[in-house]
């Protein structure tokens, strides 16, 4: 891969049409009490401030649990079906396609085909209401030839890209090699650790095995999906902040606290989990654990991501 289109969809929830997504749903769905129903989910409204409910014409149901389903269901019409015949209709190079609900990813080895595939992307979103984000969406260079072909023609360093909470970044590995490097975007750490800090005000006064506990299983979780290999500074300092947070929590139970950085140390040796990598490097994960064979990629083993569509 050689050229990344990180496609941003502008107002995805908000701008699904109802009558496009029935439709859809019809195509596979017969029943019409189903129907029926999911019309009532379209149409439950939106409450205002004085109390008055406007239904809604355009859209989703804001945090219904349907509305990631009938996402889904519109974008593999919209989207999902459409590139997988522009890649095996019009591709030459690779191309590789990961979507997950509304973020989109696609990787090319030829710019010519990256911009061709942009201007009928939005041509194809345009006829169903759709429109990609103008500042959101870029396409850049990337890959393990961007930094030396930029280089050549003295260009910066290869842009970056944000894809499900990590940044991807052109990096080079000790020995030389090149190395995509995985990190978590800090805007998503700070909003782990801003949420962190409210709930230790509301555990505050809770005993300390209590609250070593309950942060044990928060910093498991957080290491569950983040600890990916090249993350693991990201990891390293999750964990230092949330020590901070509680270190300052407990110092603020009581005008009489006493526990020291000493003491600290102890309680986060004894409850918080030290980082370390949990998944394997990419090429291990995709060619080991999922081999896949689809002559119509044009590419020997397709990549994988967990959840949503993958081609």
């Amino acid at each position: 891969m050689n050229w990344i289109l990180d496609a941003d969809i502008a107002g995805f929830f908000d701008a699904v049409s109802h009558e496009w997504l029935i439709k859809f749903v019809e195509h596979r769905i017969g029943d019409q009490r189903v129907i029926r129903l999911i019309r009532k989910w379209l149409k439950t409204g939106v409450t205002e401030e004085d109390g008055q409910t406007m239904p809604t014409q355009i859209g989703t149901p804001q945090g219904a649990v349907i509305s990631p389903l009938l996402a889904n269901i519109y974008l593999h019409y919209v989207f999902d079906l459409w590139a997988h015949q522009w890649r095996s209709r019009q591709a030459r190079g690779n191309v590789i396609i990961v979507r997950y609900a509304d973020d989109i990813v696609v990787g090319f080895e030829h710019e010519v085909e990256a911009r061709r595939f942009l201007t009928e992307l939005r041509e194809r979103l345009a006829q169903f209401a759709l429109s990609l984000h103008p500042e959101k969406t870029r396409l850049i260079e990337f890959g393990r030839h961007a930094a030396s072909d930029r280089e050549r023609r003295g260009q910066g360093r290869p842009e970056s890209f944000a894809f499900l909470g990590f940044t991807h970044i052109c990096a080079k590995s000790r020995r030389g090699d090149f190395q995509l490097r995985r990190k978590t975007r800090r805007d998503r750490m700070r909003a782990r650790l801003a949420a962190i800090k409210q709930e230790l005000r509301w555990h505050r006064h809770a005993s300390i095995p209590e609250q070593g506990l309950w942060l044990r299983h928060v910093v498991t979780g957080y290491f569950a999906y983040h600890a990916v290999p090249t993350n693991a500074p990201a990891l390293s300092a999750f964990r230092y902040f949330v020590s901070q947070l509680w270190f300052r929590s407990l110092k603020q139970r009581s005008q009489r606290s006493a526990i020291t950085w000493r003491q600290m140390a102890k309680l986060e040796a004894q409850w918080l989990p030290k980082p370390r990598i949990l998944h394997p490097w990419p090429n291990k994960r995709f060619a080991v654990k999922h081999p896949r064979w689809e002559p119509y990629a044009l590419i020997g083993l397709v990549r994988i991501c967990a959840g949503g569509a993958q081609q």
